[in-house]
């Protein structure tokens, strides 16, 4: 029996249908990730499913939720009261009992600090302690106490002074917090950093939790996800599998789908030419022809063209110097804490710099002390010549909620210039899928995808030759974001980019910064992935070093031992016989990346394409294996 259901969903955003008679299901276990390009309406299907059984938040369709289990929801920017505390905020998905629990904790802390009536206090400890008791409360406290732990939170601290990644644990701690048989995600990673997500994705792993969660994480999905459902002109698909085999299958059903409406395009432009002969249509024995053709265009004018790409142009301005910064022995604490030690580097133009460290490591006052915005304690800073700097933030402070799109891009003036071309803010702005009825939209009616699409669009209006991007893909469609790498991938200027996408960071940066913890950062070439390698060839490097000294000396042999190295003769027909095994094993290999080369087979058989990629990535191990035993046999055999 499924958790959850949905049937015959329809939902509209004025003229636009964000869902047409869509039908969805939830089934135990799974672990479901909802993409799509941005304002389609994804968050809006997470909040009707949220709202549980009947129609909720939709216009038409019903939400079906199977009795008795518990629903925990985290919407995209979830909503705190600042004055309360971490506690508070966590039991306060509880229902009636929150209110109770948060009392007694309250009661609990005056009674430990004295403050108050000890008397009173104390009797009104006892009443809420039957009340609690009645409830079986006990049980939900001890639930929030180790979630609170679990996600490293101060219980006492207030939530308004949290950061946005602490108040995306807090988030997710309280929908936790209900022990839920289902949980709904809305970009789950944004400000967390990458520790931390990948902290979360073993938690959701390992906690067998029924998911359905909305990423743009590429990473992440591939790790979490069991199966793709994709929002896609107002209709859900699903697609077995990870990511990467979503990928796959669609390419090759975008293909069909092209040609099945070039064909249709077609037809209907010889019935129409047809149409016009004008005698020869009006004959009896033409009439089905007519009729044809009437169905031809009510089909056509009845099909939702998929959203267009992002036209993303970026003038990086006049070249800057070669130098752009250099450091050397910087050092920057404020007060006992110490955020860059002893740091030195040299950046020159072109450079595309990642900055990984955990939230508050200090990435952002290094960049300012790179860029000469701050001073440092001891050290020397040199800046370049000629630098014109732009910044992404990441909070779109740069944004007033009540201005218009076109005067967030061009204020009191209709036109931009980009690259040295003039250009009217209207058709800028529909190079970055802004319809031009909403370019005098109020920027508070965008999603987060949307505003922060609104502003790239701010950013590249104007030259820049060094290029400030602090997590520019937070809520950003999957499309957008790969178009945003190409852009970035060919762009001549330098670029410093603060991330926690760590596909982004390694299909963009060429170095990498990297917080060492204590002050300390480090320099290293490539992207995350090339860091993390280092990272576990190091760990494992000290693991092998510790294991070493922790074992015994042995004594050395004083004959060495003449038949050790002869193969026996079950060894050596095993040797004989693997250049054989090893050319078969390459010729299935050739033979599943021809069929899987071709789009058809994905629309033809999925099942047999989903068996003959998951064969194919067997015989690359199995080949590995091959050549590994060969090559030691080789050595014994001499």
């Amino acid at each position: 029996m499924p958790y959850l259901k949905l049937s015959a969903a329809c939902l509209a955003y004025g003229h636009v249908p964000l869902l047409d008679h869509a039908d969805f299901q939830l089934d135990p276990g799974e672990r479901v990730a909802l993409i799509g390009r941005n304002g389609t309406g994804k968050s809006s299907l997470l909040a009707a499913m949220a709202a549980g059984t009947g129609r909720g938040r939709l216009d038409d369709g019903e939400v079906w939720v199977q009795p008795g289990i518990r629903v925990g929801y985290v919407p995209q920017e979830p909503p705190f009261d600042p004055a309360m505390t971490v506690f508070q905020a966590v039991v306060s998905g509880m229902g009636e009992t929150s209110a109770l629990l948060a009392e007694y904790h309250d009661v609990s802390h005056q009674l430990a600090e004295g403050v108050g009536d000890h008397d009173a206090l104390l009797a009104r400890m006892d009443t809420l302690q039957h009340e609690l008791e009645a409830r079986g409360a006990w049980a939900y406290e001890a639930q929030a106490e180790r979630v609170i732990d679990r996600f490293g939170l101060d219980p006492e601290a207030s939530v308004g002074a949290l950061s946005g990644g602490q108040k995306k644990r807090l988030a997710l701690a309280q929908a936790l917090a209900v022990a839920p048989e289902v949980l709904l995600l809305d970009e789950p990673t944004n400000h967390l950093d990458i520790a931390a997500i990948e902290w979360l994705e073993n938690l959701l792993i390992e906690s067998g939790v029924t998911l359905f969660f909305i990423t743009h994480d590429r990473s992440f999905l591939d790790r979490v996800c069991t199966r793709i459902v994709e929002l896609d002109r107002g209709k859900l698909a699903s697609f077995p599998g990870s990511f990467t085999q979503y990928q796959q299958r669609k390419e090759a059903m975008l293909h069909e789908e092209s040609l099945a409406n070039a064909r249709a395009d077609k037809l209907l432009k010889e019935e129409e030419v047809w149409i016009r002969k004008g005698v020869e249509a009006r004959r009896t024995r033409a009439v089905f022809r007519v009729q044809r053709l009437d169905k031809l265009r009510a089909e056509r004018q009845a099909r939702r063209e998929r959203m267009g790409k992002v036209n993303l142009q970026l003038d990086s301005g006049d070249k800057s110097g070669k130098l752009v910064a250099e450091l050397e022995h910087v050092n920057k604490a404020y007060g006992e804490r110490q955020i860059v030690r002893d740091f030195s580097a040299r950046i020159q133009r072109g450079d595309k710099i990642g900055l990984i460290g955990p939230n508050g490591a200090g990435k952002t006052t290094l960049l300012r002390l790179i860029l000469g915005e701050l001073q440092p304690d001891s050290g020397i800073v040199r800046q370049g010549t000629k630098m014109e700097i732009a910044y992404f933030d990441q909070f779109r402070t740069q944004l007033n909620p009540d201005s218009t799109l076109a005067d967030v891009i061009s204020p009191g003036s209709d036109y931009v210039e980009i690259g040295g071309a003039r250009k009217h803010v209207i058709g800028y702005l529909e190079d970055f899928l802004f319809a031009p009825e909403r370019a005098r939209s109020p920027v508070s009616s965008l999603s987060g995808g949307e505003r922060n699409r609104l502003l790239l669009a701010r950013l590249f209006a104007k030259p820049a030759n060094v290029l400030v991007l602090d997590e520019p893909t937070n809520d950003l469609d999957i499309e957008t974001l790969e178009l945003l790498e190409e852009l970035l991938q060919t762009y001549e200027g330098t670029l410093f980019l603060v991330s926690h996408d760590r596909t982004f960071l390694d299909n963009v940066v060429t170095q990498t910064i990297a917080a060492e913890g204590e002050g300390g950062w480090k320099e290293y070439a490539g992207g995350y992935s090339d860091w993390a390698g280092y990272q576990a060839s190091l760990a494992k490097e000290a693991a092998s070093k510790a294991k070493a000294e922790a074992r015994p000396v042995a004594k050395p042999a004083e004959v060495p031992r003449a038949k050790a190295d002869k193969l026996s003769w079950k060894e050596q027909r095993e040797l004989e016989a693997l250049p054989g095994k090893i050319a078969a094993l390459e010729g299935e290999q050739a033979e599943l990346t021809k069929l899987l080369e071709d789009p058809a087979i994905y629309q033809r058989d999925a099942p047999a394409a989903q068996k003959a990629a998951e064969r194919l990535a067997a015989i690359d191990d199995e080949l590995m294996q091959c050549l590994e035993r060969w090559e030691a046999l080789e050595s014994r055999a001499g």
